[in-house]
C-alpha cells in the first residue's frame, strides 16, 4: 500500500490549476522520478478537469488509482495511489486536506495561484503520515486490529475443536456433579431446618 501522489487543484471554466503537490516517488529509478512527477501532475489536472463540481471519483490507471474530490468551490484534490491502498482513507485524507487548505489558504488566490507562490506547508506532512492507512485512519486500524482479533479466535476455537473429546467428558462429569450438588444442597436444607432457634 502506497500514496505517490497528493495535489491541490482549482478547477477553472476551461483548465485545472495546480496549486501545490506533494510526490512520493523513492520507489522509482532516480532517472524515471522526474517524468513520472510530470506524468503524474498533467494526470491530476486532466482527472480534475474532467470531473464534475461537487463530486468524487476514483479513475485506475494501469497499476494505479487516482481518487478526486472536486468540491462545489471548484477547490479541489487528487491523490495518486496503488489499488491496495483502501479507498476510504483516501477521501478521508482528500476532505481534511481541502477543508485545511481552504481555511489556511485565501480563495481570492486560488485561480491565479501556483505552487512557488502558495504557502500550504502541510501536504508533504500528510503524504508521509497517510503512508500507513492504518496509523493515520481510526477507522482503519480498528478494522485491522479486530481481523487480527478474529484470527486469534479462531485459532484458540481450532485448538479447542482439537480437544473435543476431553471438553465432553468435562460436559458429562459436570452435569453429574450438578445432581449431587443439587442432593447435597437438599440434604443441607432438611438438617438445617430441624435446628432452628426458637
Amino acid at each position: 500500500m502506497k500514496l505517490y501522489s497528493l495535489s491541490v487543484i482549482h478547477k477553472g471554466a476551461t483548465k485545472a490549476n495546480l496549486l501545490k503537490a506533494a510526490y512520493d516517488l523513492s520507489s522509482f529509478s532516480f532517472f524515471q522520478r522526474s517524468s513520472i512527477q510530470e506524468f503524474m501532475t498533467f494526470t491530476s489536472a486532466l482527472i480534475v478537469e474532467r470531473t464534475s463540481q461537487g463530486s468524487r471519483a476514483s479513475v485506475k490507471e494501469q497499476e494505479y488509482l487516482c481518487h478526486v474530490y472536486v468540491r462545489n468551490d471548484n477547490l479541489s484534490a487528487v491523490v495518486i495511489a496503488d489499488t491496495e491502498y483502501p479507498q476510504r482513507v483516501c477521501f478521508t485524507l482528500l476532505d481534511k486536506v481541502l477543508e485545511e487548505f481552504s481555511r489556511q489558504v485565501d480563495s481570492i488566490d486560488w485561480p491565479s495561484g501556483s505552487p512557488e507562490t502558495i504557502t500550504y506547508k502541510a501536504l508533504d506532512i500528510h503524504l508521509s503520515k497517510y503512508q500507513n492507512p492504518r496509523e493515520a485512519d481510526a477507522m482503519t486500524k480498528v478494522q485491522a486490529e479486530l481481523d487480527e482479533t478474529k484470527i486469534i479466535l479462531h485459532n484458540t476455537m481450532e485448538s479447542l475443536l482439537e480437544r473435543g473429546e476431553k471438553l465432553d467428558d468435562l460436559v458429562a462429569k459436570s452435569e453429574h456433579l450438578g445432581n449431587q450438588s443439587k442432593a447435597f444442597y437438599k440434604t443441607a436444607r432438611k438438617q438445617n431446618s430441624c435446628c432452628e432457634i426458637m
